[in-house]
């Protein structure tokens, strides 16, 4: 008996922390998936309509499209909206009709930042939304443009997103512990970071779970996915500097004193109960994960 064919994904923004993650841990899943990955420089969705879209994936064969690109700059979106929301939301409406108009599975990545931070336990897939500022707002927007346009779509909610790849938090508070004997960082922002790894790893999971079944009940909802536990960006900062071993002082500071153009959540953990109970997904502590990516960047 020959062995069923591998389903052909598509992962835009493959250049990215997230996309870098799902390219690299694809190999893991190779007699299930046949990747084909695309940088912003091979398949800008941000400038491409529906119609080339669609055209692009029926000229790769593509199952299914992990969607990783997207426009990140918290700050830079109060200045630049209309950039925010054509990648954020218009370029995921084109690509959810793509996939609708050519039969493609699509599995897209959204943000803690669709609420307000005003609860104080973790928030769930049901809990009102309400974004604060313009990249949340877009995000959401391309929520609902992603589900309304594509019936065999599931999003991702995530948050506080690092890797060895790429630039991030953990990769700035390296830098600056290395540069200097102190650094002030906010304790008033609480979340869960995410190592891009991790995500990457259970997104191919409920990828293999959502196309061995047609009628699957997760098509067309929302999941969230963050490493377990909870910390502040001076929790998660203080581990990095200490596990570096650069003599550098860790202060904890008030969001009021590092002021943003952008608000951000207070508190904004998520609630991952669903996605593990549905697709029967282990998620790792978050402090295990980030050793396991420091322990990486030692090696470059």
């Amino acid at each position: 008996m020959t062995s069923p064919k591998p389903y052909r994904v598509l992962v835009t923004g493959a250049a990215g922390q997230v996309g870098s993650e799902l390219v690299h841990s694809a190999n893991n899943y190779r007699t299930t998936f046949d990747l084909h990955a695309a940088s912003r420089a091979d398949l800008d969705i941000a400038t491409a309509d529906s119609n080339t879209l669609a055209q692009y994936i029926q000229r790769h064969d593509i199952t299914a499209v992990i969607n990783a690109a997207a426009y990140t700059k918290v700050d830079a979106a109060e200045a630049d909206p209309e950039m925010a929301y054509r990648v954020n939301t218009q370029a995921v409406r084109n690509l959810s009709q793509a996939c609708a108009a050519t039969g493609c599975a699509l599995l897209h990545y959204s943000t803690d930042f669709v609420f307000d931070g005003q609860k104080n336990t973790p928030y769930t897939e049901t809990d009102p939304t309400n974004p604060i500022g313009v990249y949340g707002k877009s995000k959401y927007d391309g929520e609902i443009a992603a589900l309304a346009a594509n019936p065999r779509c599931v999003v991702v909610r995530t948050s506080w997103v690092y890797s060895s790849k790429g630039n991030n938090f953990i990769k700035t508070m390296l830098r600056l512990s290395a540069e200097r004997t102190h650094i002030n960082v906010v304790y008033d922002q609480v979340g869960s970071p995410t190592y891009a790894a991790d995500l990457a790893q259970a997104s191919w999971q409920i990828l293999q779970a959502l196309l061995a079944d047609a009628q699957h009940p997760a098509w067309g909802k929302v999941f969230h996915y963050a490493n377990q536990g909870i910390s502040s960006w001076f929790d998660l900062a203080y581990q990095v500097v200490q596990r570096s071993g650069n003599a550098c002082t860790v202060t904890p500071i008030e969001t009021k004193d590092y002021p943003t153009p952008a608000r951000r959540p207070a508190y904004s953990v998520l609630a991952t109960g669903a996605l593990r109970q549905t697709f029967g997904i282990d998620i790792p502590y978050w402090r295990d994960s980030l050793m396991q990516c420091l322990l990486l960047l030692d090696q470059k």
